[in-house]
């Protein structure tokens, strides 16, 4: 939700990248892809944050906290950062997310707007359940 310097960021991609791999992830196992390529995310995100009510997202501490670190002038792209992490978890279907305990209520926004387009448009997304570790 902060701009970032184009090499900057490429390079975070390929710090990133390189981490995964080094953790063990094999790529002949799974999709190992960069979000940004894929358009869905977006698109799926916009679609859900039509039906997302904004009181909601000005609720979330992640919101409060964040916009007073901005001298209380948090960003649209701030504000609807949750709706884009449900869209990534709702654009795959997904039943289960690892989460920290921070995640819990931004879990509980997409198990809310899953369970909102569902009732509004028929039965779609799973509604996903939180995997919370233990440290």
């Amino acid at each position: 939700t902060m701009p970032k310097e184009p090499a900057v960021l490429r390079q975070n991609i390929l710090d990133t990248t390189a981490a995964i791999l080094a953790c063990g992830i094999d790529p002949k196992k799974c999709f190992l892809f960069r979000q940004s390529l894929v358009p869905e995310h977006a698109e799926l995100a916009w679609i859900l944050g039509c039906i997302t009510n904004v009181p909601r997202l000005l609720r979330l501490p992640q919101w409060k906290m964040k916009r007073a670190s901005q001298n209380n002038e948090g960003t649209v792209g701030l504000l609807t950062y949750p709706v884009l992490q449900a869209a990534d978890i709702l654009l795959y279907k997904s039943t289960h997310v690892p989460v920290g305990e921070d995640q819990i209520l931004h879990l509980e926004l997409a198990q809310d707007i899953a369970q909102h387009f569902n009732k509004k448009y028929g039965e779609f997304f799973p509604v996903p359940k939180a995997i919370l570790s233990e440290l």
